[in-house]
């Protein structure tokens, strides 16, 4: 129930009390306030619309304003400790996205931090492998980007990779696809991320367990993050 709501059931038992005159007057009063609220949610709704490219629409098909607003919150924060480089449009969408899988966005936002060097450059295009280059934001080589794409039920193209709210997509459809297919357990499903599936069962073969360099960090700068962000 919206504040104008409220106001018009705590007035009814006063209008009975009142003239002709100051009725309308308050009925008058009321309708202005319904008014504002109605333009007041139209002004969020296209606010919170605008952050999301035509292409790359929300999982579902309305977000609420306290969506909006919780990814809001959560874009400043990695704004500020990006120091500008990580734009606040992209922490919304990203946000949303991520929590909208139940991920914890600050493990997107430090693995998009590992991933381009603390640069957060949409262009970027990582160092020649056998198995080819990572492209874009997220890093994601074209023999992965397709099979996420089809999972997240966007179209592919190589090009895309290079446009940050398509790379962001992409790498919270992988997380949420590595951390369900490992029970939840993040060491797994980031050294996945990091050196592919295959990748992961050899470390876990050498080393006894998936907490590969990348898994930590990227864990324990989202926790630091957590912790700033509560105090």
């Amino acid at each position: 129930m919206n504040v104008t709501s409220e106001l018009s059931i705590l007035t009814i038992p006063f209008l009975f009390m009142l003239s002709g005159i100051e009725k309308e007057q308050v009925h008058q009063h009321l309708d202005m306030l319904d008014e504002k609220q109605e333009s007041l949610e139209r002004t969020e709704k296209i606010e919170a619309e605008e952050v999301f490219p035509e292409v790359l629409r929300p999982i579902s098909s309305e977000i609420t304003y306290q969506e909006w607003k919780a990814a809001e919150d959560e874009a400043e924060n990695f704004y500020e400790k990006s120091d500008g480089l990580f734009n606040k449009e992209w922490g919304v969408f990203m946000s949303y996205h991520a929590n909208d899988k139940d991920i914890d966005p600050a493990i997107v936002y430090e693995l998009l931090s590992v991933e381009t060097g603390e640069t957060f450059d949409p262009d970027l295009v990582g160092p020649e492998t056998r198995y080819g280059r990572a492209y874009g934001m997220a890093q994601f080589m074209t023999n992965t980007g397709p099979w996420i794409a089809d999972m997240a039920d966007i179209d592919y193209e190589k090009e895309f990779l290079y446009n940050p709210y398509y790379s962001m997509r992409l790498s919270v459809e992988y997380l949420d696809h590595l951390h369900n297919k490992y029970d939840g357990d993040w060491n797994k499903a980031l050294t996945a991320y990091h050196r592919g599936i295959a990748g992961m069962n050899t470390y876990m073969k050498e080393n006894g367990d998936a907490k590969s360099w990348y898994a930590v960090e990227i864990q324990e700068k989202a926790k630091d993050m957590e912790l700033v962000a509560t105090e």
